[in-house]
């Protein structure tokens, strides 16, 4: 029975170090975003600001096969975890909550989503954010009532957008680094932590509010997803210092995750 119990408690630990890499990935996704919108501020948009074009930046380097590979064992790992959480979680007996179950499903969503969109790139057949949020619209019209489904999705966005900047703003994120207590968070940790979720939150209501004009306009062409966010952001007043801002702010979020990796709750 020791030996059993030994070894599920490992795979325990290596499922949960597995896990922890998938906010690590996340981490360098986001960066790589920041830096793409920071040079999509300043008149280079050769490649999408958004994951398709984060995950084209890596398989482009030397070992970019082997680091997506890695990247869509970890998302998938971070997925699962979220998985079962949000199957214990409010069970009879065990502490929880439905809204930190209604958290878990989404994130389960989220990673492996993101495992799947990874294990395109790593097979060599990735392709565009932006089209395949197009695609996803146009099919999603097209079912009864489509239109109203496409309006209550980006309303449901732009909340998750709002929800990230109080999160930021109140830094709340805190919370979430178990392993390191609340008064004991550096200043670096602090600003990457409310700065990165508020730029998030700005980043995800733009995104949002593009599905519901594609809903208004009966047009799956309006919602492009990230990048086409970055591209309305620049496009607006001020729009090259307001998108430097969001993408500066994308990069310090990333770093935000990196910390959450080493001392997160999954």
């Amino acid at each position: 029975m020791s030996s059993v119990a030994h070894m599920a408690g490992s795979t325990h630990d290596a499922w949960e170090k597995a896990a922890r890499a998938g906010y690590l990935v996340s981490g360098l996704l986001h960066v790589l975003i920041g830096v793409l919108a920071f040079q999509l501020a300043f008149g280079d948009s050769s490649r999408s600001a958004d994951q398709s074009g984060a995950l084209a930046s890596v398989a482009d380097e030397s070992f970019g096969a082997a680091i997506l590979w890695f990247a869509f064992v970890a998302f998938l790992a971070l997925g699962a975890w979220q998985a079962a959480k949000a199957a214990h979680v409010g069970g009879a007996g065990r502490a929880g909550s439905s809204g930190d179950r209604a958290k878990a499903v989404g994130r389960a969503v989220m990673y492996l989503a993101l495992a799947v969109l990874t294990f395109a790139w790593a097979r060599g057949g990735g392709s565009s954010s932006k089209g395949q949020t197009q695609d996803f619209t146009a099919d999603l019209m097209k079912a009864p009532f489509g239109q109203v489904l496409v309006a209550a999705l980006g309303i449901a966005v732009v909340v998750i957008g709002i929800y990230h900047v109080v999160k930021g703003w109140r830094e709340k994120f805190l919370e979430d680094l178990t392993g390191l207590p609340r008064g004991s968070a550096g200043r670096g940790t602090r600003l990457a932590g409310k700065v990165g979720y508020i730029a998030k939150g700005v980043a995800l209501a733009i995104v949002g509010g593009l599905f519901v004009v594609a809903a208004q306009q009966s047009d799956a062409s309006e919602a492009t997803g990230l990048d086409g966010a970055m591209h309305t952001l620049k496009e607006g007043p001020a729009g090259t210092v307001l998108l430097a801002l969001v993408a500066v702010g994308l990069m310090a979020f990333g770093v935000y995750c990196f910390v959450r990796a080493r001392y997160g709750r999954l």
